[in-house]
């Protein structure tokens, strides 16, 4: 790290308060969908398809989902910022075939049948979300791209406003479709809709920003070194996704499965945007750390950030039950009973959360991304061994509890490793 002026914590702000409004925005959208759902004549049915299926989308999806990060960290004029691109249409087009078979081929029926193990009948609703999403990569990879750009610019109100737009987008849609789609096929309809908007807006403001950022002296990335920064990235957020999707596998076997499902998708979409922007600190410490100080002032706005959050989960587990989960998302009497504690719980996820993603900037800032993919496999084979052991000694506590005892021990488990890991890359 070089010496330069200090990263102060109004800097941090100015910088991470607008992406943090962004990721609320965005997760704020799911919560709408929810609400959505919850509203319909067979509610719990309905949000525990769509719950599966986004899962499952979310997992397969998910290598497009670091587009910003790579091109942030890689785009520096013309010939990089085409590698970027092409990277971006060759994932983008892999995702949709992958979706696309779940979706129309005999082989979503077995991917959620026996695999995630929910009913036939659910399956079915999934596979439909799926079909309806199944060509929504291409306009994430683009949104990912221009975000990149627009953040390396240094203009986050603009990735916000994009994402205000696209909640609106999200009302008007589900208004105007709800007679017509009156199954889970709304939610995946208006996912699609608002988000074809925002990646638009987005290109708009990728282009007035200039596509690139000012030139320095670093020498551009090549196709080759394109892939090879942006392939384990794009592993690793994947293995990300399939937490969320081996949890959902595991609970779908117990006696409660549809209702825990349904749980599981309302707790996923607070979390979503109450931990969501704490996602951020990577793109922060990527476009702002450049000395050890930065560092540990970026710490300390991390801590005062997640201690925020957490607060805030507490309070909607509670004090706001019947407001915020009864009034606003209209959930019943039985449903925010159900969900209260482990909503509790997930107080922790924001400091947990903001942590692996502090340290996910501090080695894609190194280039050694690498270590996040090995992260991820640490992550997923802690759920690897839970699985069968929670399989075989039943644990009578609810299904949606078991879940969020799994989702928070991941978190932890990556987190240590990377914090293990960068103590070794210290030392």
């Amino acid at each position: 790290m070089t010496e330069t002026t200090p990263l102060s914590l109004r800097q941090i702000s100015r910088f991470f308060f607008p992406l943090m409004l962004n990721v609320q925005l965005m997760s704020f959208s799911h919560n709408i969908i929810n609400m959505a759902l919850a509203r319909q004549s067979d509610a719990v049915a309905n949000l525990a398809a769509f719950a599966v299926a986004l899962a499952l989308h979310l997992f397969l999806a998910s290598p497009g989902y670091q587009n910003h990060t790579i091109a942030l960290a890689l785009v520096r004029g013309k010939r990089s910022l085409h590698s970027v691109a092409l990277f971006v249409v060759t994932a983008s087009a892999g995702i949709s075939v992958l979706l696309s078979l779940i979706a129309w081929t005999p082989i979503g029926q077995i991917v959620f049948e026996k695999l995630i193990g929910v009913s036939p009948e659910l399956a079915t609703s999934a596979r439909s979300v799926i079909g309806v999403l199944a060509f929504l990569p291409f306009f994430t990879g683009l949104r990912g791209l221009c975000q990149g750009l627009v953040i390396r610019a240094r203009r986050t109100e603009l990735v916000s406003l994009a994402t205000l737009i696209r909640i609106f987008t999200l009302v008007i849609i589900l208004l105007a479709a709800a007679r017509h789609f009156p199954g889970p096929e709304l939610g995946a309809l208006g996912l699609l809709g608002c988000i074809a908007v925002e990646s638009l807006l987005m290109l708009r403001f990728a282009i007035a920003c200039g596509f690139t950022p000012a030139a320095d002296n670093t020498e551009e990335h090549g196709l080759r070194d394109t892939f090879h920064y942006g392939l384990p990235l794009a592993f690793s957020s994947a293995m990300q996704q399939i937490v969320p999707l081996l949890i959902s596998a595991i609970i779908s076997r117990l006696p409660d499965a549809t209702l825990a499902l349904a749980a599981l998708g309302v707790i996923r979409g607070f979390i979503f945007l109450l931990a969501g922007p704490m996602r951020n600190l990577q793109q922060a410490y990527l476009a702002l750390v450049n000395t050890r100080r930065d560092y540990h002032t970026l710490m300390r706005f991390f801590r005062l950030v997640a201690a925020g959050m957490a607060i805030i989960m507490l309070a909607v587990a509670y004090p706001l039950n019947l407001p915020v989960l009864g009034w606003f998302m209209g959930l019943k009497s039985d449903l925010r009973a159900y969900i209260a504690l482990p909503l509790a719980s997930c107080a922790l996820f924001p400091i947990l959360y903001g942590a692996v993603n502090l340290w996910r900037g501090f080695f894609a800032q190194r280039h050694r991304t690498g270590i996040l993919g090995w992260a991820t496999i640490a992550k997923v084979g802690y759920l690897a061994v839970a699985w069968p052991l929670a399989a075989l000694s039943p644990i009578p506590v609810p299904g949606i509890g078991l879940a969020v005892f799994l989702l928070l021990s991941c978190e932890f488990c990556e987190a240590w490793y990377l914090n293990h890991q960068r103590h070794r890359l210290a030392s």
